[in-house]
């Protein structure tokens, strides 16, 4: 179980709701179980959204990424070229160690925004790299992680099923991503997804049922 530190403490402060870290590889059904929790009436806080929303065409965030790599990272409409960008950090790692120095303070700040604004009982906060960098200093404002742990195998064939790309690119997202033993020993919940989406909903109807629980005993607790 993953330890809790002061900066979490912290972090998690902002609301006296419980925030549920959700992450998982590429093809697990993290966006299925994601969604199964929006249906529950839980608001959901989706860092690929939100990575999307602070490189918006104009915004401060694109224009440090131009300053810092050029105007080749930008399309003719001036939008970030993505896969211009997601080519070159892909074969150059230090390059995507800058990359995420400005995006990621970015996307936290973001995020927190976004937990003021929460009104369900408690919060995921989906993130796929939740664990791996801690993105942005996400799993800090977690009380909880939940991972969906799926075989390796059953990701490349999802993945090639679902995504318009290469098996290398996805054996390349992979292997940026950490293994299953390592990511599952930093989860507090962890939920096997190698049926169909009905056996994973059936196994977050418990998990859902305590998040109430613990968002309840958290908010007598801060009160």
């Amino acid at each position: 179980m993953r330890q809790q530190d002061n900066s979490q403490t912290a972090n998690t402060s902002l609301k006296k709701t419980l925030v549920v870290g959700l992450t998982g590889g590429i093809g697990s059904g993290k966006s299925a179980a994601s969604d199964w929790f929006a249906q529950q009436g839980i608001d959901i806080i989706d860092a690929d959204v939100i990575a999307h929303e602070v490189v918006a065409k104009g915004s401060e965030t694109l224009r440090k990424i131009q300053k810092k790599f050029g105007d080749w990272v930008l399309n003719p409409v001036g939008e970030m070229d993505r896969a211009a960008v997601r080519n070159h950090v892909f074969s150059h790692p230090e390059a995507l160690i800058e990359l995420e120095s400005i995006t990621h303070p970015a996307i936290r700040e973001a995020a927190k925004e976004q937990l003021r604004t929460c009104t369900s009982d408690y919060i995921v906060l989906s993130a796929p790299l939740l664990i791996e960098g801690a993105e942005a200093g996400l799993a800090n404002l977690c009380q909880r992680i939940l991972v969906i742990d799926v075989d390796e195998n059953i990701q490349l064939a999802r993945a090639s099923l679902r995504d318009d790309q290469s098996m290398t690119k996805i054996k390349a997202i992979m292997a940026n991503q950490l293994d299953r033993a390592a990511r599952n020993r930093h989860a507090d919940d962890v939920i096997v997804n190698e049926g169909d989406v009905a056996a994973l909903h059936t196994q977050l109807v418990p998990l859902h049922q305590n998040y109430l629980t613990l968002a309840q005993q958290l908010a007598y607790a801060v009160d």
